[in-house]
């Protein structure tokens, strides 16, 4: 498979995190339009849409130097998420994100791998501070968060009324 970006392959007990390949776009699409957790958060899209995002995925590589990693399980070979950091254009600070495929979530996949690219964000990109935007009815998201050493006051992200802003420890 073809790479589409510069990322780095990151490697963790159970999870390879690697950039996206074109052969990523069928599950991201699957994700983006089905998922029960997409459903649950009405935020649910096209698959027009999903390509749109897919593509501005690959892209946030060349722009930033960071995105999402592909997610997969070393055991299966398949992907099973989405992890990486994210920073467009109206928002304050470097997220660092996660999105699960359906059937992967509960396995500890999404702290693993967030763990890893928290580490690479701070040792490899000199990366302090991350931040992560997670909607307040999100209580699995919040648990990663928690997990991973974030904390939150309740604050809301000013790009997404939704969402409160989670901060990462070192």
């Amino acid at each position: 498979m073809q790479n589409l970006t510069m990322a780095p392959t990151l490697t963790t007990q159970r999870l390879v995190l690697r950039g996206p390949e074109r052969d990523d776009l069928a599950e991201f699409t699957r994700f983006m339009t089905s998922a029960p957790s997409m459903v649950a958060q009405g935020e649910t899209g096209t698959a027009e849409q999903a390509w749109f995002g897919f593509l501005i995925g690959t892209g946030h590589w060349q722009w930033h130097g960071f995105g999402f990693f592909t997610v997969v399980e070393q055991q299966t070979g398949q992907p099973v998420g989405r992890v990486g950091l994210l920073k467009h254009s109206n928002w304050p600070d470097v997220e660092l994100a996660w999105h699960l495929f359906e059937g992967a979530e509960g396995k500890g996949f999404a702290t693993e791998a967030a763990m890893a690219v928290k580490t690479w964000a701070r040792d490899d990109l000199g990366l302090d501070q991350l931040h992560s935007y997670i909607d307040v009815g999100n209580n699995r998201s919040q648990a990663v968060a928690k997990r991973l050493g974030a904390v939150t006051d309740g604050t809301r992200a000013p790009h997404e009324p939704d969402a409160e802003v989670w901060v990462h420890s070192k």
